[in-house]
């Protein structure tokens, strides 16, 4: 059985690595590696050129076949934030290609001890990256109710972030959170009936992207993804919740996360990449039933100018 069946479902794997428009001899870079599903898809198409895939997490390394450095693969145990740091040790200024397929991969959301899945009692951990010390119940019982309303409300787009933050803190001050059903417990009195699991998402998604600073990372790595892609280069980036794609969409539309795009004297955007798709890709249904977890992907495509 092919080791991402196991570790992880690649999404989109053909219309990506079709987006690349991967050259024999070119460079690319999969900067969320997993279980190795796109990277194998975008070797199987070099001869002569290089791949190299990033991963913060440790548990993927065991998923790079014995055969791959031979093939012109490398993995990089780092996270994707330093991309152009990262390649300059390989003496590498630019690439061709660049693939990012974010979120959480199944062999996290599957692995109880990691924190990420309210379906498991295990302890509040969510690391991306277990080399890093805080944890989510360290966030849970150490952030004020202040910071605790607002990553709720901005990351989790939760309704009553406000309600839910005040009980946190009243229920921490009594017993400090250890566990996702000590966290469950309290998210059972405030969830809207018939939407608890919904709800459960939304709040474990707000402490996910605040403990690993996905947001921030997301921006730093576009802004370098943009700057290091060959003219004619294509980014590739898979999202799965609207505030990732919302960046995404603007970075690659305006080369700005925020505020008024640049334009020259006729009114022209003046933007490092250029959106080969009017509208994100979304998986067909047959792949949904496949992999449930791929209802909410979108997948846009930027082109260097």
């Amino acid at each position: 059985m092919p080791i991402e069946s196991v570790y992880h479902q690649p999404v989109l794997l053909a219309e990506s690595v079709e987006a690349l428009q991967v050259r024999p001899d070119g460079v690319y870079a999969d900067l969320t590696f997993g279980g190795g599903g796109h990277s194998r898809a975008i070797l199987e198409q070099l001869d002569g050129g290089r791949l190299f895939g990033f991963d913060q997490d440790e548990a993927a390394v065991a998923n790079v076949p014995p055969d791959w450095k031979a093939r012109g693969f490398t993995l990089i145990e780092g996270n994707f934030r330093y991309l152009q740091r990262y390649l300059r040790l390989y003496n590498i200024s630019q690439v061709d290609g660049i693939l990012a397929d974010l979120g959480v991969s199944s062999h996290q959301f599957d692995t109880p001890e990691r924190g990420f899945s309210t379906r498991f009692e295990a302890d509040l951990d969510m690391r991306m990256d277990r080399r890093t010390v805080r944890t989510a119940k360290d966030l849970l019982n150490d952030f004020s109710e202040k910071d605790l309303h607002r990553i709720l409300g901005m990351y989790g787009e939760v309704r009553n972030a406000r309600t839910l933050a005040a009980e946190l803190v009243r229920v921490r001050a009594e017993h400090p959170f250890q566990t996702v059903d000590d966290l469950k417990g309290v998210l059972r009195r405030l969830a809207p009936r018939g939407k608890e699991h919904k709800y459960y998402a939304q709040v474990f998604q707000a402490l996910r992207i605040e403990l690993n600073d996905e947001m921030a990372a997301l921006r730093e790595m576009l802004t370098q993804a943009a700057a290091m892609l060959k003219p004619g280069g294509r980014l590739v980036v898979i999202s799965y919740h609207s505030l990732e794609d919302r960046l995404v969409k603007r970075f690659i539309s305006t080369g700005k996360f925020e505020g008024e795009a640049e334009k020259d004297l006729y009114g022209n955007v003046q933007a490092p990449l250029r959106a080969v798709t009017r509208r994100p890709i979304e998986p067909e249904a047959d792949e949904v039933a496949r992999n449930p977890r791929a209802r909410s992907a979108k997948l846009r495509v930027g082109e260097k100018v």
